[in-house]
């Protein structure tokens, strides 16, 4: 799905070296961002060995090294993880079959104590629908049956959604800032289960089908997705806005309880509204 050598490349073409403070005396440069000489001096490896590991030639990369190539390359704490998980990952990996995924009882049970007016669902590892209260389907997809999350083969994901179908596209007032987030949480998401051959058959899904996702999936971007605003033009109650928060799981941390809740009055009443709908 990603190496570490086309990681360390994407972050180091972003990298000018004015941004670091780094000399170039007004001569032609190559390439985009920095040169691979260049970050290896600046993080203190030779320019051999770092050459290796973009080129996927060098079989480990300490910690040190690691956190160094990050502090050049100017990368926060996500990306930062993400660079170790990459280092992780043996040269040569084969993809396999995940378990169905199932979510906790403790988490089904929370996502039944927020009742039926405070929208919510519960994900899973790739973005999957494992549950969702009436509220959050009415709000999120209610163009797809309420008890499609119940059949593990054909449960709703939230990514071909966004992606591919142009009811959900259509829903999303900001789609395009949202779009940067899920395809960047994705890649994180890859970094940390790099074997998952149903994340690696969505992505590839994606890239093929979508050419808003295979653009930004080129970038490299990575990031989590905790907190953040959804404006929605809802085919029913029409303009609102709600923040979404994302609860991890300790007895599940592959899944995730989103909740969302209102940013204005106007909104709040929307909401009441497709609540007493659903």
């Amino acid at each position: 799905m990603e190496s570490l050598a086309a990681f360390l490349k994407s972050r180091r073409d972003r990298i000018t070296p004015v941004e670091i403070g780094l000399r170039t005396y007004g001569t032609a440069r190559r390439v985009p961002g920095l040169r691979r000489e260049e970050l290896a001096q600046l993080a203190g490896v030779s320019a051999g060995y770092y050459t290796r590991l973009e080129q996927g030639q060098a079989e480990t990369a300490s910690k040190q090294v690691l956190d160094a190539l990050a502090r050049v390359l100017q990368l926060d704490h996500i990306e930062t993880v993400h660079l170790h998980n990459l280092a992780r990952q043996p040269a040569k990996q084969a993809l396999s079959e995940p378990r169905r995924e199932k979510p906790h009882p403790r988490v089904l049970a929370l996502l039944e104590s927020l009742g039926e007016t405070m929208p919510a669902m519960v994900l899973g590892r790739r973005g999957d629908v494992l549950a969702w209260n009436r509220a959050g389907h009415a709000l999120k997809a209610e163009h797809i049956p309420f008890d499609a999350p119940q059949d593990p083969a054909h449960r709703p994901s939230t990514p071909r959604m966004f992606f591919l179908d142009p009811l959900s596209r259509d829903l999303h007032s900001n789609w395009d800032e949202l779009a940067r987030i899920h395809v960047a949480y994705l890649r994180l998401t890859a970094g940390r289960y790099p074997t998952d051959a149903r994340l690696a058959e969505l992505i590839g899904e994606l890239t093929i089908r979508s050419d808003e996702f295979a653009a930004l999936w080129a970038t490299g971007d990575v990031a989590d997705c905790t907190v953040g605003t959804m404006r929605l033009q809802h085919p029913t109650v029409g303009a609102l806005s709600v923040a979404y928060q994302v609860w991890l799981q300790p007895d599940s941390p592959d899944h995730r309880l989103e909740i969302y809740t209102p940013n204005d009055s106007s909104s709040a009443d929307a909401l009441r509204i497709l609540a007493h709908q659903s």
